[in-house]
């Protein structure tokens, strides 16, 4: 199947916004984690490290899902791929 001009850039901008999103994901998973002794500041009257690991990172990730299914609804009505919805 041959891509128009349309289908590569909505490829493209799929691609940067899955790739920008990963990024987030890595660094909150594991970065966060990696580093949490050194994050010994008070966040909400709890350490840093705990509240991100216990709540922060959870909230983070429904973020992370909520924009990218925003962004993607966008992006085929942009694109005029959404799915139409039947009454």
């Amino acid at each position: 199947m041959q891509l128009n001009e349309s289908h590569e850039r909505y490829w493209q901008k799929n691609l940067n916004i899955t790739a920008m999103l990963l990024a987030i994901w890595f660094v909150v998973t594991f970065v966060v984690a990696y580093f949490a002794r050194e994050l010994s500041f008070t966040f909400f009257g709890w350490p840093f490290s705990f509240w991100m690991g216990a709540q922060g990172a959870l909230a983070i990730y429904v973020v992370i899902i909520v924009y990218y299914a925003m962004y993607m609804g966008r992006l085929d009505e942009e694109h005029g791929v959404a799915e139409e919805m039947e009454d």
